[in-house]
């Protein structure tokens, strides 16, 4: 009797799986609400591709503890209240253990009190913004650099460069008004002002009032905080008005969707990204594991989007393993909060309890002859 009690106390301190929401013997189930379709689809198609090739290719090695991962996705075509909705759905209909690689901060602000009141973890949201960081919020875990980052190193090559005369075009939303406080704060630490402000509706193309009054001010430089779309059509219109402006943009933007828009037109916007160039023959490592399982997965359209989704999901992967056997969302929480100074492959992460931000990481890049990217 007494070893009979033993073991079912044993039992009873282990939640069964079915308890677990997404979790069986042999499978986790994540959920992912981002733009399929719409105006800014390559976003979340292109997050999609890189979250979803390595999840297959851990599978393909057995899974996690011998379970399989699965990903089920909702289309939220990068409006707020879609990806509100979806987020509900993912957790109440859809029964996901975890959230992994959304997309966009006016989307992702919208599911954060609902992810929050679940207690659901999101690992790993395509967005910047510094209200998804500060607080520190316990269920989301942002893997790449913010936005106040990129903008600072933004600003800080411009001016190195000799231009004072800074324009900004922003998108009329969280993301941009994120990215807008940021060169607001880098160029304040140089006793600077931002010359002219041109705004554009979410997902729209109305940039002429934005073209107007940034152009007016002559600037030596832009700071675009956009999607590929609005961007695209905004550096077309200011050509055609007879600007010689450089421009740059935060990683955001959706870089290899905007090289493929403006083709020729293009050449010489520069973007600050938070990953590795993903067409490096340079040996680092992370990129060589991507471009090695992009290829087993039948693609070799490398991209900064879909690099990211990848490097995501072996962040949420290396969480899983560290959370152990007995999976709950707890254990998780607890396991991504013990990653310290982790290698994924020289793209260093490190979260804490009071730090949920993994990477500072970011680089430069420009636009060149037909549509390749440059370092």
């Amino acid at each position: 009797m007494r070893i009979y009690l033993t073991t079912l106390a044993a039992l009873l301190s282990f939640p069964a799986f079915g308890q677990v929401p997404g979790v069986t013997a042999k499978s986790i189930l994540l959920g992912q609400s981002a733009a399929f379709s719409g105006p800014a689809a390559q976003l979340g198609i292109q997050m999609n591709i890189g979250t979803k090739a390595y999840l297959d290719h851990i599978n393909a090695q057995g899974g996690v503890y011998g379970r399989k991962i699965a990903l089920k996705t909702r289309d939220d075509r990068y409006e707020a209240n879609l990806c509100a909705d979806a987020t509900t759905k993912l957790i109440e209909e859809d029964k996901v253990f975890a959230l992994i690689s959304y997309v966009g901060t006016p989307t992702t602000a919208a599911a954060m009190p609902i992810i929050t009141k679940a207690r659901v973890p999101l690992v790993g949201p395509f967005t910047g913004a510094e209200l998804l960081r500060t607080p520190v919020n316990r269920y989301i875990f942002n893997v790449r650099a913010s936005y106040y980052d990129e903008t600072e190193k933004i600003v800080d090559l411009l001016v190195s460069n000799g231009n004072t005369n800074i324009a900004v075009f922003y998108q009329d939303d969280n993301y941009g008004l994120a990215g807008l406080k940021g060169v607001e704060i880098a160029m304040a630490k140089r006793n600077l002002k931002i010359s002219a402000l041109g705004k554009v509706e979410r997902n729209t193309i109305k940039v002429e009032d934005a073209v107007k009054s940034i152009n007016a001010a002559r600037p030596g430089g832009v700071v675009m905080i956009s999607a590929y779309t609005s961007v695209a059509e905004f550096v077309r219109q200011m050509k055609k008005a007879g600007s010689i402006t450089q421009f740059y943009n935060v990683s955001f933007v959706g870089s290899k969707a905007l090289a493929d828009a403006l083709k020729d037109e293009g050449y010489g916007i520069t973007i600050s990204q938070v990953v590795p160039f993903p067409w490096s023959s340079s040996g680092v490592r992370v990129v060589k594991e991507y471009q090695e399982i992009m290829a087993r997965a039948g693609s070799t359209d490398f991209n900064f989007s879909s690099l990211e989704g990848l490097i995501v999901a072996k962040v949420m992967v290396e969480g899983l393993k560290r959370a152990g056997k007995d999976l709950t969302r707890e254990r998780l929480i607890a396991a991504l909060e013990s990653m310290n100074n982790v290698d994924l492959g020289e793209f260093v992460v490190s979260f804490s309890p009071t730090n949920h931000s993994g990477s500072k990481y970011v680089n430069m890049t420009m636009i060149g002859r037909g549509g390749r990217f440059l370092k």
